[in-house]
């Protein structure tokens, strides 16, 4: 009996040794799987390249709480003003120069736009990294807080392109979502898990799942040392990093989305709309409606026909659209 006592415990630690030997060893393997880059998509580099760039106004910057300055554009409203403000979130890999015409379209209906590059992009920070989850809505309330400097009582609207507008709903159900009057989603990217999406985003983006489930499995036992390794890459043009973002970080990726689009939806207070391409090659746009309104049943959701994931930021029709929606509803905060 004495020596069962003995050797039953040392043997069920051995196995139970063997175990967290082996799972350490499976998530070591999963973290070190390569990330593979997807092909060029030329439907999206075409069209951004065709975008007009002129008249963009020169990168400003901002020191946000941890020190690091941030890039934005600044498009003072020109005409009759709307008495509104909007700051517009690019989409993934890309900057404010993204987003231009849309800024530029707002600006001219009379509302005042800053169009940041999000941190891990373009002027802001480490290209495609960042420091913690979460610092994404810290970066964006500090940028909120130099636009109250100088207005500080005219309704603001968050607006996001893409992965953009994944962010602006994840900020739309966040403690920060009252610094807002309104989120409008731009072709927005849900989550893995929407009904909106196409097969790695319609060639788009390819991410890298076991390196990707192996940080998650790490991260929920408290370990977050590898999180700045890329999970997530894009079909941007070859040598194009000066001015795109090749992949995302763990942390990056995981920031620059939605916590779940149905938790976020359920958890926002204030108006949204989505407003899509009828004709967009990344996600399933007439799935929208149906994935939105299960959830969120008064949001607007508006289907503009012949723009294509790049067109609904682009294409004069669409951004004429989207600007007069932003610059007509939208009333004070309360």
């Amino acid at each position: 009996m004495l020596a069962w006592l003995i050797w039953f415990p040392l043997k069920a630690l051995r196995w139970a040794l063997c175990i967290v030997g082996a799972a350490a060893l499976l998530v070591a393997a999963m973290v070190a799987t390569p990330l593979s880059h997807p092909p060029k998509l030329s439907s999206i580099s075409e069209t951004a390249q065709a975008v007009d760039r002129s008249t963009m106004p020169a990168l400003e910057r901002f020191s946000a709480r941890d020190g690091t300055q941030l890039a934005y554009r600044h498009y003072p409203a020109r005409g009759a003003a709307s008495d509104k403000i909007a700051i517009l979130i690019h989409g993934s890999s890309g900057s404010s120069a993204a987003v231009h015409a849309l800024s530029d379209a707002l600006a001219a209906r009379g509302v005042e736009t800053y169009a940041p590059d999000i941190r891990g992009h373009g002027g802001s920070g480490t290209r495609g990294d960042i420091a913690y989850l979460g610092q994404l809505e810290d970066d964006l309330a500090d940028l909120v807080t130099l636009v109250r400097k100088s207005s500080p009582n005219a309704p603001l609207t968050l607006l996001g392109h893409s992965a953009g507008g994944g962010f602006a709903l994840r900020v739309a159900g966040s403690p920060i979502q009252d610094l807002f009057a309104r989120t409008v989603l731009i072709a927005p990217y849900l989550g893995y898990d929407a009904p909106t999406n196409r097969p790695h985003s319609g060639g788009w983006a390819s991410a890298d799942i076991p390196r990707f489930l192996g940080l998650a499995a790490l991260r929920d036992i408290g370990i977050d040392c590898c999180e700045a390794l890329p999970t997530l890459a894009f079909a941007v043009p070859p040598h194009s990093e000066t001015h795109l973002t090749p992949a995302y970080s763990y942390r990056l990726m995981r920031n620059f989305a939605t916590r779940g689009y149905r938790d976020d939806l359920a958890a926002a207070k204030r108006p949204i709309t989505l407003i899509s391409g009828a004709d967009d090659e990344l996600m399933l746009a007439d799935k929208y409606a149906d994935a939105i309104h299960a959830v969120a049943p008064a949001a607007d959701v508006k289907l503009i026909a012949g723009a294509n994931h790049i067109a609904i930021v682009s294409a004069p029709e669409a951004v004429s659209a989207i600007a007069d929606d932003v610059a007509t509803r939208g009333g004070p905060q309360s």
